[in-house]
């Protein structure tokens, strides 16, 4: 112990008969002292990241096995992963499977798939959809996992969708290449708080003389189109899309017949509405968590440009057919049904996806959207249609009657309704709109009296009024596809009509 206390103190304290350093050796003392401090601060940094990495990254990934194909569902043992995590299903010499988790029961795991299942056997390996995720506030390479909130999908948003045709995975059905200009955003965000959302209180022009004049529509409205197949729905959604003020379209076409894609974008949309449009097209042959996923797509879609402050129109067509996707996938799972064969969760999910439209923060852009109902039979009383109408900002019915008669569009202005029209239109054209509907719903009233013959003109100063405004009701409520109307206008022909029955004779 005294030879290492003895050297110890030698060499912290040099012997003074020594010759002075020099200042070059001096100065290199310092350097070698100053660049080992910064290298135990950079070592100190290095570390400091990691941890706090470490403190954010997930719990390791587990992989499962698949046990179970039933019908629509897989079941999977061994993975521990939340709902809405999207899985691959890997088996030798086939093409990975996506499948989205959509519920648990003890120890196994339910999965919907996005894709065909042919080929899949029992003993697949289920594996959590790794993707990398930044972390650039770090300062370090993008984390080989993903974390638990951004498990779900990810999918291409941007202005290069704009003019594009795409399925519900973000690919392109056009056959006019690879999407340019567009990043992978979560397809699921976080609700706007009710109190945060900008009020209602701009018209909106939609190209449209009987909704405009009757049925006047706020931008940032939501507002359901009810009726039967064959009606004239498509053709009135394309005059919307084609006419109505609004910076981009979003349409989604979930559900429908595979010709009509082509068909709707080709003699409804047009060219020029399909330039300023997105279109999201997941037809009735598509798996049922697909067309689900494509509904949510386009609304998505919709919500990035309404957070760029652009003002949207949303057309979805239709809201019946991604309910009836919903009530598949719960049927499948084990949900008991309840209403006509839909489960409880399709009636919590239809007010999931619409509340996700509407206006955005106070200054932001909107979303004003249309959600086509189908009516069973024309039956209004059809469980999703009634649903839809409870938490729907109004409703348009379309009638078969006029259809068939040839009233296009075939707008039933007695049973439809808008309900910010007092909230968006100047109180002298609510007073025209009310006189109006009056008086058709006077004429109407009175119908089979009038064909009949029955009715002696002057027994009724009212309904002697109706009959002479019929003609010009029914002409201001009739228009033709390739006719524009201005909100302006519609209004200005509305009370025109109403003033000309003022006149004597």
């Amino acid at each position: 112990m005294s030879d290492i206390s003895d050297t110890t103190t030698q060499t912290a304290a040099p012997d003074a008969t020594a010759s002075p350093a020099s200042p070059a050796s001096a100065l290199a003392g310092l350097d070698i002292t100053a660049s080992m401090e910064r290298r135990e601060r950079g070592w100190q940094t290095y570390f400091r990241k990691l941890r706090l990495l470490a403190q954010g990254s997930p719990e390791p990934e587990v992989h499962g096995l698949l046990v179970r194909v039933t019908g629509l569902v897989l079941e999977a043992t061994g993975l521990r992963v939340p709902m809405g995590a999207v899985c691959e299903v890997r088996m030798p010499g086939q093409p990975p499977v996506q499948a989205e988790v959509v519920g648990f029961n003890g120890d196994r795991t339910f999965l919907m798939p996005t894709g065909e299942v042919y080929g899949l056997g029992s003993g697949a390996r289920v594996a959590p959809l790794v993707a990398p995720v930044t972390a650039p506030r770090l300062g370090l390479p993008n984390h080989p996992r993903r974390r638990l909130e951004d498990r779900g999908q990810h999918l291409p948003m941007g202005d290069g969708l704009l003019g594009r045709v795409i399925d519900p995975h973000g690919l392109p059905l056009d056959r006019r290449g690879p999407i340019a200009g567009t990043f992978n955003a979560p397809l699921v965000r976080r609700p706007i708080n009710a109190m945060d959302r900008d009020p209602i209180r701009t018209p909106l022009d939609t190209g449209v003389r009987a909704i405009n004049a009757l049925l006047t529509v706020g931008r940032g409205q939501r507002i359901g189109l009810f009726a039967g197949t064959g009606v004239g729905k498509s053709v009135l959604l394309g005059m919307m899309a084609r006419y109505t003020a609004a910076d981009v379209i979003v349409v989604g076409l979930i559900g429908e017949r595979g010709r009509e894609v082509k068909e709707f974008i080709e003699d409804i949309l047009g060219e020029d509405g399909l330039a300023r449009s997105v279109v999201v097209a997941a037809p009735a042959d598509s798996p049922p968590l697909l067309r689900m996923q494509g509904a949510t797509y386009a609304t998505t879609i919709a919500e990035h440009f309404r957070d760029q402050g652009r003002h949207v129109l949303l057309l979805m067509d239709s809201l019946t057919r991604y309910a009836m996707a919903q009530r598949e996938i719960a049927l499948a799972i084990g949900e008991p049904p309840a209403t006509k064969g839909y489960p409880p969760s399709c009636f919590a999910k239809l007010p999931q996806l619409v509340e996700r439209s509407g206006n955005g923060l106070q200054g932001a852009g909107s979303i004003t959207a249309f959600y086509t109902v189908l009516s069973e039979g024309d039956d209004q009383q059809d469980p999703i249609a009634d649903a839809a109408r409870g938490i729907l900002d109004g409703h348009i019915v379309l009638s078969r009657d006029l259809a068939e008669s040839g009233h296009y569009p075939a707008i039933d202005v007695e049973r439809s309704i808008s309900r910010v029209m007092n909230a968006v239109a100047p109180r002298e054209h609510i007073q025209a709109a009310r006189r109006l509907r009056r008086l058709l719903a006077r004429y109407n009233k009175a119908r089979d009296l009038i064909q009949l013959g029955a009715y002696t003109p002057g027994s009724d100063a009212d309904l002697d009024e109706a009959i002479r405004a019929n003609p010009g009701i029914l002409h201001l409520l009739q228009q033709d596809m390739h006719e524009p109307a201005g909100l302006a206008q519609s209004v200005v022909q509305m009370e025109g009509l109403l003033q000309d029955l003022e006149q004597p004779g």
